[in-house]
Formats: C-alpha cells, structure tokens, sequence
C-alpha cells in the first residue's frame, strides 16, 4: 500500500529495504544483518526524504527490526532503540491481521500473525506515537489511509 499511496499523493517512498537485503543472501539473515538492515532502512529514508512532496511515505521503520530482533534473538542494539527515541515520523498506519496470509519466502510466523500485530501496537503506545489502526479489505485500507493522512 506504501507505493500507491506514495503515487496518490504524488510523492516518494521507501521500500523496505530489508527485502533487497534479504533477497541477496545466500543464507538465513543472522542477528548481525539487522543492524545492516537498520542502516540502510535509515539511509533509504534520508535519500528518499530529499525527493518528498511535503510528505514521505515510508513501508516500514526501526520499529520492526526491534520486534524482530527481540523476537529471534531475544535483544535489540541499544542503538537501535537509541533511533527509535528520536524518530520523528507524523503518522504510523498499523494494518490489522484481517486479510488472508500471503505467502512469501520472507514472511515467517503465519501463525502468530495477531501476536505481532499486538506488539507492534503496544510499542507504538510505549513510544506514545501517533498511529491510525488500518482495517478491512485493500480497498477499504486505502481509503482509511488516505483518510489518516489527510487528517494531519
């Protein structure tokens, strides 16, 4: 949804840069390449930021790789958690888990969909971040999420 929000409000975005990164390995990302994809997350923003039309439209942030990190690894770099602190974004758009699962090489834990999905929103509130819960089908998210944004 972040590209095509990114086209409707005639902008750029950010991919999440930990899908090139993984696609390249030839092995199982290891704790290690998080703190490489956190960078290059951080760096993808700083880039595209300069090409933004008022608004920038990331797919995903620090937030993610810190749940991931914990989750496998049991720990997250302090320096990480350090970026997260001064993260600045306006808006966070949380999607639920009401959509049927896609399958994917990179996705992992279709069972624990709802899981995730708890610990991504109980984070965004232990950073008292502005999110909007995104709900229903594609096209319903859409809408609520330009709704959202349009709201700031």
């Amino acid at each position: 949804m972040s590209k095509e929000l990114a086209t409707f409000y005639n902008t750029s975005w950010v991919e999440e840069y930990a899908r090139a990164y993984i696609d390249q390995l030839k092995r199982p990302y290891q704790k290690h390449d998080l703190e490489k994809i956190a960078k290059g997350q951080i760096e993808a923003e700083k880039v595209q930021a300069r090409y933004a039309n008022k608004i920038l439209i990331c797919d995903t942030n620090l937030i993610v790789i810190k749940i991931w990190s914990e989750h496998k690894y049991g720990s997250c770099p302090d320096w990480i958690v350090e970026e997260i602190s001064k993260s600045d974004y306006d808006l966070h758009l949380l999607t639920y888990v009401d959509i049927p699962w896609k399958e994917d090489p990179q996705r992992e834990h279709p069972d624990k969909r709802d899981y995730f999905y708890k610990k991504y929103k109980k984070e965004l509130e232990f950073w008292n971040l502005r999110y909007v819960e995104i709900r229903g089908d594609i096209k319903e998210r859409f809408t609520n999420a330009v709704s959202a944004i349009n709201a700031l």
